[in-house]
């Protein structure tokens, strides 16, 4: 099950396509017991996701099979001053206690320009230093095509890359990046698959921003009518299927939505050329330069 289960719901109002708001207590354990069931291992969480840490670690039971990544938020501040160890020290612990675990699977940057920064060895030493005192397994940086990803990973023993994958977003398929990441043996851990819910949604129900993708977007529901094939089965037929990725990350706002994208991912499919969906604009593919609020 390559499947994993990103918690931003759990901790806040997330998603273009988001109508339910934050999940509650009672069906973000719902969430978690057909997860576990349902032989997903990977929970993806950070310290910005409202209370997300804080929601698993209060309905985890002492004992569980997840392995738990969470991200960490920027290290460099924005205003000029320098990275301090001992911040980062209080970050994590407070992850962890958020947590209630001893220890994550995976530790994430959750901002890529800190590696990149004059900080980045002195960054590097302090996650390097987190694995030998057993407080993460693997440590890692979340990034975006449009940032010095190549740099990053031939300079730093990085173990865990979380980047975006979806039918419109193949850059880093295409350009070979995820391949030389798992040449070297980098765990790919692919998010945005539904692009924040948008390849779910009709075309009508899309906020005026995206009024100028409107003709690629349609040409995306074209081809998903011509093949037949559910929006849903094509985003995660095309990640489950890339060898490149390890894990692919949806978040669910309820345990209905969990099932239908296991049950999706279960089901054989036709092999399909979704090559022709590939697009390159940060602007429809970067959810972080949205403007529909």
């Amino acid at each position: 099950m390559k499947l994993g289960l990103g918690t931003v719901q759990f901790g806040m109002d997330y998603g273009v396509s988001n109508r339910q708001g934050k999940t509650s207590l009672e069906e973000a354990l719902d969430v978690l017991s057909a997860a576990a069931q349902s032989g997903i291992s990977v929970l993806d969480t950070a310290s910005t996701y409202g209370v997300s840490e804080k929601v698993l670690g209060l309905l985890l039971p002492r004992e569980h099979s997840f392995r738990i990544t969470t991200k960490l938020p920027r290290l460099v501040p924005q205003d000029g001053g320098a990275f301090d160890p001992g911040e980062a020290d209080r970050l994590l612990e407070d992850s962890l206690s958020n947590l209630h675990q001893s220890f994550v699977y995976g530790l994430i940057l959750h901002r890529a320009d800190d590696l990149l920064s004059i900080y980045g060895d002195e960054i590097m030493r302090w996650l390097q230093k987190c694995k030998r005192r057993g407080l993460a397994i693997k440590v890692g940086v979340s990034v975006y095509p449009e940032e010095g990803i190549e740099e990053i990973i031939d300079r730093y023993p990085i173990d865990l890359i979380q980047a975006p994958v979806n039918l419109f977003d193949q850059r880093l398929v295409r350009n070979g990046f995820l391949r030389r990441c798992k040449e070297r043996g980098i765990e790919v851990h692919a998010r945005s698959v539904l692009l924040q819910g948008l390849l779910c949604m009709e075309p009508h129900q899309l906020p005026a921003y995206f009024q100028p993708y409107k003709a690629q977007i349609q040409k995306y529901r074209s081809f998903l009518s011509e093949q037949a094939i559910d929006p849903i089965d094509a985003a995660l037929s095309f990640v489950n299927e890339l060898p490149e990725i390890d894990v692919f990350l949806c978040g669910v706002n309820n345990c209905e939505q969990l099932l239908q994208l296991v049950s999706s991912v279960r089901q054989s499919r036709i092999q399909l050329d979704y090559s022709g969906l590939s697009l390159s604009d940060p602007g429809l593919l970067n959810p972080y330069q949205w403007k529909i609020n």
